[in-house]
């Protein structure tokens, strides 16, 4: 982890929340949190809040959520390509991408950004596309300070050129490879002491080529970076690897050495047995994207049989272009009932599990602190309290876990706090005049 943000010697408390803790909930609790660390969870009627500043009394204490997949830019994209085949639908995106802009790839960002921090996400992990312009990144980085977010930070890299998309990546956003390695090593060096990591983000397995994973597995394992990829959003990633490699993609990339414990593979659909397997023993963690896989008809990923063959699972919001919000607490829920649809099993995925899921299911392959069985001493603060009372739609409560579940929303987040900083209060940004941003925002076209 990188160092904390919070000032130096600076105590708070939660005070007298009920805390998930340990995979139970604790009523009554103090939790203290000193240098962006999680210090103590105890008692109320024990604690002391000598020499520390009481954030709020009262409410439900989570960690935050990770949101291990998503694209930024695509927050200016709401609702394109509605109603289109995939392929059709990732090139008119990729039209855009080609036309961002470091001011519209900043107010993107900080849209995205906000929109996650008041859905009780923590971090987020930005898979961006390749992209030429060292300007645009600095921007995303720049919105990603400014709002308080922590950030794994995925940037784009590809060297197969295809304008079709087919067996390659578009050629008008790629750059030689000793280049785009060189900014990944500038944008470390610009990051460095700061909540904000940097990874590598790989758009598919068509779109790099054997010397190219060689090369891209040592840089990374040199620097101890994580790898992000999409996978089997769709049969295509097979189809193409068949014609093109003679075997299926999952096999594509285990015959080029490719899959290893700091790889995080996306979507993963069409991920069969055999693939399951490879990936398990390989140590490579799953983003789980639901309601993009809804939106663009892509299909439902395996998730209870990864699990059941022990692969590390998350969960993603995927980008606005898909999915249409940034809204954690929405993807929350609707990752469980997917998979009790699919299987026609109401017991399937509750709360404990799409917990464990949501805040670090994934978190080892990112480089990121295990987060099992809620909020834990030690930890770094990332934390997001609810008030039910917020919105009578959650009332009663019968069992906090239960509601968070079935009924969360935006609306009961109160306060969420990164890196021991509250950048979240009383449901807005602590950072960003928000009305005056949304005047931008809604100018923008």
């Amino acid at each position: 982890m990188t160092a904390a943000t919070g000032d130096v010697g600076r105590t708070s408390v939660f005070s007298d929340v009920s805390v998930y803790s340990g995979g139970i909930w604790l009523e009554h609790q103090d939790v203290r949190v000193v240098d962006g660390v999680v210090e103590s969870i105890g008692s109320h009627a024990s604690s002391t809040s000598a020499v520390a500043e009481t954030i709020s009394t009262g409410g439900y204490l989570i960690p935050g959520f990770v949101n291990t997949h998503t694209h930024l830019q695509q927050s200016l994209m709401r609702g394109i390509a509605e109603c289109t085949p995939l392929l059709e639908w990732l090139l008119a995106v990729g039209e855009e991408s080609v036309a961002i802009t470091p001011d519209r790839a900043y107010t993107a960002a900080v849209a995205a950004a906000l929109e996650m921090l008041r859905s009780g996400t923590t971090t987020v992990v930005e898979h961006m596309w390749p992209h030429p312009s060292g300007e645009v990144h600095g921007a995303v980085i720049q919105a990603l300070r400014d709002t308080g977010i922590r950030a794994v930070l995925g940037r784009g890299v590809a060297d197969r050129p295809d304008a079709t998309r087919k067996w390659g990546f578009e050629p008008r956003l790629m750059q030689p490879l000793d280049e785009v390695l060189d900014h990944v090593d500038h944008l470390r060096e610009q990051v460095s002491e700061t909540p904000i990591t940097v990874a590598l983000a790989i758009p598919n397995p068509r779109s790099v080529t054997e010397a190219g994973m060689v090369r891209l597995r040592e840089f990374a394992e040199q620097r101890d970076m994580s790898v992000m990829i999409h996978l089997l959003e769709t049969p295509t990633d097979d189809v193409m690897c068949l014609e093109h490699a003679g075997v299926g993609a999952v096999e594509y990339l285990d015959s080029n050495d490719f899959l290893w414990n700091r790889v995080l593979a996306v979507h993963c659909v069409e991920l069969d047995d055999v693939g399951q397997s490879i990936l398990a023993e390989r140590g490579v963690a799953v983003s789980h994207n639901p309601l993009s896989n809804m939106r663009l008809g892509s299909g439902i990923a395996p998730v209870p049989a990864m699990l059941d063959r022990g692969l590390g699972v998350g969960l993603g919001v995927d980008g606005a272009a898909s999915n249409d919000t940034q809204d954690m607490l929405e993807t929350f829920r609707i990752g469980a009932y997917l998979q009790r649809a699919v299987h026609k099993r109401a017991d399937l995925m509750g709360f404990e599990t799409m917990l464990d899921i949501a805040c670090g299911g994934a978190n080892v392959a990112l480089g990121l602190p295990e987060v099992i069985g809620g909020v834990s001493t030690g930890a770094p603060a990332d934390l997001t309290l609810v008030r039910f009372d917020r919105d009578y739609a959650t009332l009663p409560v019968r069992n906090p876990g239960a509601s968070l579940l079935t009924t969360g929303s935006r609306s009961i987040v109160d306060i969420v706090m990164v890196d021991g900083d509250v950048v979240i209060s009383d449901g807005r940004s602590t950072r960003i005049d928000e009305a005056e941003f949304t005047k931008e925002v809604a100018e923008l076209s």
